[in-house]
């Protein structure tokens, strides 16, 4: 059995792919985290460093995306991008930081964006 994306021809399979692949495969490592970060102090230097560290690397896949972005993505203006970027955060911000709302509005730029350019 080819367990590559492409490797079954079945509708349901992408979606068993991204299961497998992305969730169960991190997921276990964030329990391990929570399993250890519980028996730390706050503010302990492990802790500082893991939180650093995590900024940095989604700060790394959110300038990936906007500059350097692969798939239908990669189809809008980078300028637009960058706009939706920065209006999700001002509303992520505005909200009283809520990511589902920050999410929506750069959400909402970005399609609005791509059906007045395409």
């Amino acid at each position: 059995m080819n367990l590559a994306f492409d490797g079954i021809d079945a509708p349901w399979w992408p979606f068993l792919f991204i299961l497998l692949g992305g969730w169960l495969a991190t997921d276990i490592w964030r329990w391990i985290g929570v399993l250890a970060g519980s028996r730390m102090a706050g503010d302990s230097l492990a802790l500082v460093w893991v939180r650093a560290t995590a900024t940095g690397l989604v700060a790394g896949v959110i300038g990936q995306l906007l500059l350097f972005p692969s798939g239908a993505l990669a189809g809008a203006p980078v300028e637009l991008r960058i706009a939706a970027a920065a209006i999700g955060w001002l509303a992520f911000r505005l909200a009283g930081n809520v990511i589902a709302l920050g999410v929506a509005a750069a959400e909402a730029v970005l399609l609005g964006g791509w059906l007045l350019v395409g």
